[in-house]
């Protein structure tokens, strides 16, 4: 049967303004990841552009004791905040695209297999998405909370609990990173880059939770 709606003097099929719905519907879905900061060397102007994700980082540090500036320092070097990052794409004698060297995605570029023990652990509703900014966060405090209370890592400790992060617990006991400069080299820019957050912070937290619109402490 022929559905018609009246709109002022014209009339429109229902099915076009039904797939004129599902295509705004969609766009909007795909519109809710955030774009990089455009200052992302700068913790104040991150937050101060983005409340939302300030909210994330302060419900992290409540639940996991995760510092911030660990927390956007692993978001960086992980993703350099990037919603649906993966990793790069290997070839086939060097022209055919041969899948991705890990299942890793999202902003703190999380695995299949780590995304489900999170899951588990913590009872997470489906719902939750690796690229999802507050989701990825919280699963960054989940896991150092993990390597603190396996492998005795302090929190405040970014150069550590990333080579924990990337190395997985029993890489992280093994000891083998000890011998791979560059998985040193990826600690040391985290460690670094903490710090600079965390005295950007600082300067600027207490002028980011007085204001009436934004999370208060």
């Amino acid at each position: 049967m022929l559905c018609l709606v009246f709109v002022g003097a014209r009339f429109f099929h229902m099915g076009a303004i039904l797939g004129r719905c599902l295509v705004l519907c969609a766009l909007g879905l795909t519109g809710c990841a955030s774009l990089p900061p455009a200052s992302p060397h700068d913790a104040c102007r991150i937050f101060s552009g983005n409340l939302r994700w300030y909210r994330a980082v302060i419900a992290a540090e409540d639940r996991w004791n995760l510092p911030p500036g660990v927390a956007l320092s692993f978001v960086y070097r992980e993703s350099s905040y990037r919603a649906n990052a993966r990793p790069p794409r290997q070839y086939l004698l060097g022209v055919i695209p041969w899948g991705r060297i890990s299942d890793a995605f999202g902003y703190a570029q999380i695995t299949d297999a780590a995304w489900e023990d999170y899951l588990a652990d913590t009872g997470r509703g489906r719902l939750a998405a690796r690229n999802d900014f507050s989701d990825a966060i919280d699963f960054i405090g989940w896991y150092n909370d993990r390597s603190h209370r396996v492998l005795g890592i302090e929190k405040n400790d970014a150069y550590h609990l990333y080579i924990a992060y990337y190395e997985g617990l029993g890489g992280y006991r093994t000891g083998a990173w000890k011998n791979n400069d560059d998985v040193k080299r990826y600690a040391q820019e985290v460690r670094e880059r903490s710090a600079m957050h965390a005295d950007q912070l600082e300067v600027c937290r207490s002028q980011l939770k007085t204001r009436p619109w934004q999370v208060l402490r």
